[in-house]
């Protein structure tokens, strides 16, 4: 992955007294309205890939696995998850499946067949145990499967699995007691570490004004690691972050 270029502090402007001088300093002038605008294009968090809806199914780059980090997500939104199963229920999660993303090299397709074919409950029941809320199975088949080209919502469900059985979650964040500070780069690292074929160009995290958020994995359509530039650039530019804990489980 590209080094990380962290949000850092504008050019301070300055004057120049008297009103005789403005010719003999143009030159200078423009130098530091170019180092200005540098400065703040690199504070600046990139444009967001941009989304086309309607697309022909089965016609994308790659995929994005998004892992979330259950407690970010349940500290977040407490009030609304408190008896929600991800949140409130008997297993404790760590990272649980956001997604599988159709990408393009540039953007990204979404809601492909409108309405989405018919999903059923006995599908979303069975993804339960690595997507934690029916809702969000629902969601990410109308939003994404149906970008997949995949023949049915079972189908694309079985490459969901497939997608996420092929990463291996490191050790040290599968049983976090206390909250964590990490930087991006450890926990970009650490997944290196333990999935061989992955490498940093492969990667991103994502957070929130605080948290890690997210761990996103480019794959290809032959479910191999692959490179995503646009995913990357799009990563999360915090020095540090902090992984609330994994709640206990129940007995």
């Amino acid at each position: 992955m590209m080094t990380r270029m962290r949000a850092g502090s504008g050019l301070a402007g300055s004057g120049l007294a008297g009103s005789g001088l403005a010719g003999s300093c143009l030159a200078w002038c423009r130098a530091t309205a170019a180092a200005v605008l540098l400065s703040v294009l690199v504070a600046a968090p990139p444009a967001l890939a941009q989304a086309r809806p309607g697309a022909p199914p089965g016609e994308y780059d790659f995929y994005v696995l998004a892992l979330s980090w259950s407690p970010s997500f349940c500290e977040a939104t407490s009030e609304r998850t408190s008896r929600s199963m991800q949140c409130a229920g008997d297993r404790p999660f760590h990272f649980v499946v956001h997604g599988l993303w159709p990408q393009f090299h540039r953007g990204f397709p979404e809601y492909c067949q409108v309405p989405a074919p018919v999903l059923e409950n006995r599908t979303v029941s069975a993804m339960l145990d690595i997507m934690p809320a029916p809702g969000l199975v629902r969601h990410q088949w109308s939003k994404h499967g149906t970008c997949s080209g995949a023949r049915s919502a079972a189908a694309y469900f079985t490459q969901v699995r497939q997608a996420r059985a092929k990463v291996r979650i490191p050790a040290e964040y599968e049983t976090i007691a206390e909250p964590r500070m990490v930087t991006p780069d450890e926990v970009e690292e650490a997944f290196v570490r333990v999935n061989p074929g992955l490498t940093r160009e492969m990667i991103a995290v994502q957070c929130d004004q605080r948290r890690l958020r997210e761990v996103r994995i480019c794959i290809g359509r032959d479910m191999n690691f692959t490179a995503c530039q646009e995913v990357d650039r799009r990563a999360c530019r915090r020095d540090q972050l902090v992984m609330p804990p994994v709640r206990p489980g129940r007995s």
